[in-house]
C-alpha cells in the first residue's frame, strides 16, 4: 500500500481537502484506485452535531454516518463510497482507547498518548488502506499544524513514515504564500509551517502553496531551499474560479509527475473525461438564477453539495447558474415578497432544522407555487411543503410541525417509537434507503425507475393521518418507503415543476452523473426563463 498525507499550515481553510481530492483525481486519471481518509482533530465523535456556521454543512454517508463537508469533496472528485471508517476523530479514538482500557485489555499498562493512542490512529488508517482494493491511501489530517489537538495524528504519521517503505510513503503539505498590497509574495510564513512541521520529526515531500497569483520559479526555487525540498516538489496552487479545475492545475504544476516518481508507480492509462468536462464548463456562456432560501446563508459552505450538484446538472445541462441567497428571516417581516423572487427562475428550500426561518421558507414555497415558479424541496424544504399545501389546498389554517411548536394539525410529527429518545441523532433517520415511486408521475419521469436509493437525515415525518386530505387539488405524494407509510417526495400536478424530497439527491451527485432532481430542476429553471424572455 502506498501512503500520500496531506497537511497544513499557517491557517485553517486553505483547501486541503480541495487539494487532496485534486490528487486522487490525478491518480484515478492514471489508472490507480485510491481510498482516502480524513482524521478531524475535533473531540466531537462525528460532526453532526455542529453548527453549520462554525463547520460547513455536514455530509450524510451511504451507511448514515455525519461527517465533514471535505468527504463531500472525496467522494465527488474520486467517485467513491466512504463509511464511518473513513472518518477519523479525537472523539472516536479517545473512546475506543478508553472503552479498551475499562475493559482490561491493556493488561494494567499506564494508558498513554504513545504508544495507545498513536497506535489506535495507525490501526485504524492500515484497516481501512488493507479492506479496500485501492493501491493508495490518501489522508488529510485537518487542522493547522502546530494545534495542540492534532499532535497525537503528527505523531502517528511520524511513526508511520518510519514503518513504511521510503517509496511508499509521501507527506504533502500545504501553506499560504501572502502578497502584500505592492504585489510581492511572501515566502516567510511557509518557511515557519515547514519549520514547525519538521520539529515534530516530519519533513514535506511536497509543499503545495496557496495564493492569490501563481509563483514564479523565483520564488519557488527559494521556498524549496529553505524548506528542503526540491525545486520540482514546490506546486503553485493560485485561486481558481471553479475548484474542478485544481486536479487539471496541478498537474500543470508537474505534481502527477513528482508523485509516481517517488512512489514508483507507471502510467497505467490517461483518462481525459474531467478535462473534457472542465473544457466543456469553461465554454458555457448561457445562465440561469436561481434562489436558495436558508437560514444560513451567510457562510455558502452551510449548502456546499447543493451548490455542487446545481453546477453538475447545469454543465451537464449547457448552462451556468448563478445563486441568489436569500435569508429566510428576511421574508418573514416583508409584505411583498415578489421583490425577491422578480428576477430569480428557480426557487431552491434546502434542509435545516429548527422555528427560525421556517414561516419565510414556507411564503417563499407559496410564491413559486402560486407563480408557476420551477421550486425544488429538500428535506425539510420537503416538509415546509407538505405545510403549505395543507395550509393553501387543504384548508388546514393552523397545519404546522410539532417541531415548530403546539398545532391543532401536526402534518409533521415524529414517529411513535421515536418520542421517548431524547439523545441527539437518536432518532434521526440517516443515509441509504429505498424509495418506492409511482408510476405515471413527474417523479418516475425525473427518475426513469420505480425504485431508487437516496441518501436521509431527518428525524420528523409526514404524518400518516393526514396524508389523504393533503392529497387533493393536484397534490401527490409520488415516492414512499417500502412500507407506503412513509412518505418521499412530494409534487404539485399543473405546476411546471415543483417537486420535494424528503431525502437529499445532493449527496449523490458527482460531476459528469448530476442527480436528477437538480437536472430536471435546472431543465425546468431554463425553459421558465426561455417562456418569459
Amino acid at each position: 500500500m502506498k501512503y500520500i498525507v496531506v497537511t497544513g499550515g499557517v491557517m485553517s481553510g486553505l483547501g486541503k481537502g480541495i487539494t487532496m481530492a485534486s490528487i486522487g483525481r490525478i491518480l484515478k486519471n492514471k489508472g490507480y484506485e485510491v481510498i482516502p481518509i480524513k482524521i478531524d482533530p475535533y473531540i466531537n465523535i462525528d460532526a453532526g452535531t455542529m453548527n453549520p456556521y462554525q463547520h460547513g454543512e455536514v455530509y450524510v454517508l451511504g451507511d448514515g454516518t455525519e461527517v465533514d463537508l471535505d468527504l463531500g469533496h472525496y467522494e465527488r472528485f474520486m467517485d467513491v463510497e466512504l463509511t464511518r471508517e473513513h472518518n477519523i476523530t479525537t472523539g472516536v479514538v479517545y473512546s475506543a482507547v478508553i472503552e479498551r482500557e475499562r475493559r482490561g485489555e491493556y493488561l494494567g499498562q499506564t494508558v498513554q498518548i504513545i504508544p495507545h493512542i498513536t497506535d489506535e490512529i495507525k490501526t485504524r488508517i492500515r484497516r481501512v488502506a488493507d479492506k479496500s482494493d485501492a493501491a493508495i491511501c490518501l489522508i488529510e489530517i485537518g487542522g493547522t499544524v502546530g494545534d495542540i489537538e492534532s499532535m497525537p495524528f503528527l505523531e502517528a504519521v511520524r511513526q508511520m513514515h518510519c514503518e513504511e517503505e521510503e517509496s511508499d510513503f509521501i507527506l504533502v503539505h500545504l501553506t499560504l504564500v501572502p502578497f502584500t498590497t505592492l504585489g510581492e509574495p511572501k515566502t516567510k510564513p511557509t518557511q515557519h509551517s515547514v519549520k514547525a512541521l519538521r520539529e515534530l520529526g516530519l519533513q514535506p515531500d511536497i509543499i503545495v502553496c496557496r495564493s492569490r497569483e501563481a509563483l514564479n520559479d523565483t520564488v519557488k526555487r527559494k521556498i524549496a531551499m529553505f524548506c528542503n525540498v526540491k525545486p520540482e516538489a514546490v506546486i503553485s496552487a493560485p485561486d481558481t474560479d471553479d475548484i474542478y479545475e485544481v486536479p487539471l492545475l496541478l498537474e500543470r504544476e508537474g505534481i502527477a509527475t513528482y508523485i509516481m516518481n517517488r512512489l514508483r508507480l507507471k502510467v497505467l492509462r490517461n483518462d481525459l473525461k474531467w478535462s473534457e468536462m472542465v473544457e466543456r464548463s469553461r465554454a458555457i456562456t448561457d445562465n440561469i438564477k436561481v434562489a436558495i432560501v436558508g437560514k444560513y446563508t451567510g457562510l455558502e459552505d452551510s449548502y456546499l453539495s447543493i451548490k455542487e450538484a446545481m453546477k453538475h446538472a447545469a454543465t451537464e445541462m449547457g448552462c451556468k447558474v448563478e445563486p441568489k441567497w436569500i435569508e429566510s428571516e428576511n421574508l418573514e417581516s416583508s409584505e411583498d415578497i415578489s421583490v425577491f423572487f422578480g428576477d430569480v427562475h428557480g426557487v431552491l428550500v434546502p434542509g435545516g432544522f429548527g422555528v427560525r426561518g421556517a414561516e419565510g421558507k414556507i411564503k417563499a414555497i407559496e410564491y413559486a407555487r402560486a407563480n408557476k415558479i420551477p421550486f425544488l424541496g429538500l428535506c425539510f424544504g420537503f416538509q415546509l411543503a407538505v405545510i403549505e399545501a395543507a395550509r393553501h389546498i387543504a384548508g388546514l389554517e393552523d397545519a404546522n410541525s410539532t417541531e415548530l411548536g403546539e398545532t391543532q394539525h401536526p402534518v409533521i410529527d415524529l414517529q411513535p417509537e421515536q418520542k421517548n429518545l431524547s439523545l441527539k441523532g437518536g432518532t434521526m433517520r440517516l443515509g441509504d434507503y429505498e424509495i418506492f415511486i409511482r408510476a405515471d408521475t413527474l417523479a418516475e419521469r425525473v427518475y426513469g425507475s420505480k425504485k431508487i436509493i437516496e441518501r436521509h437525515r431527518h428525524r420528523y415525518e409526514v404524518n400518516p393521518d393526514y396524508i389523504d386530505l393533503i392529497e387533493q387539488k393536484g397534490v401527490v405524494f409520488s415516492g414512499t418507503d417500502r412500507s407506503g407509510l412513509r412518505m418521499e417526495i412530494l409534487e404539485v400536478e399543473g405546476h411546471p415543476f415543483f417537486f420535494a424530497t424528503q431525502f437529499h439527491p445532493e449527496f449523490k451527485s458527482r460531476p459528469g452523473k448530476p442527480s436528477p432532481p437538480f437536472r430536471a430542476f435546472v431543465e425546468a429553471a431554463m425553459r421558465y426563463r426561455d417562456e418569459r424572455t
